[in-house]
């Protein structure tokens, strides 16, 4: 019923900045939220923010706290994640999500995502 398509990532030196795009598409959105993972190479996959899609409401792993920002184009059925002060640690695949019925808190569990985007590489160098 969902479908997500990433864009924006890329290579960047530590300090640096990028955006990520998540795209979707396939149904009328109502009652859910949108959220970024990511999972570095041996690691397991990790939380890093969310965002309901009616209300806005926001939630930050600590690690990409202050650094981080979610925000949404409704028009465009569009997540963006804005990610500044980028260090080496934040190198890792990151990937887009939706969970439906989410209600009015967005949940941090990845269990609780029902579609997934394919992924885009980030890395940043020291």
């Amino acid at each position: 019923q969902v479908q997500l398509v990433e864009s924006g990532g890329g290579l960047v030196q530590a300090g640096g900045s990028l955006r990520l795009s998540c795209a979707a598409s396939g149904r009328a959105f109502i009652n859910y939220a949108m959220g970024w993972f990511r999972q570095a190479p041996g690691k397991e996959r990790e939380f890093v923010t969310t965002i309901t899609w009616n209300i806005g409401s926001t939630r930050y792993a600590d690690a990409v706290k202050g650094r981080f920002t979610i925000s949404k184009d409704n028009a465009k059925n569009t997540v963006y994640l804005q990610m500044n002060s980028l260090k080496p640690e934040d190198t890792a695949v990151y990937y887009c999500a939706v969970a439906y019925s989410s209600g009015p808190i967005a949940p941090i569990t990845s269990a609780l995502y029902q579609y997934w985007g394919q992924g885009t590489q980030v890395t940043v160098s020291s």
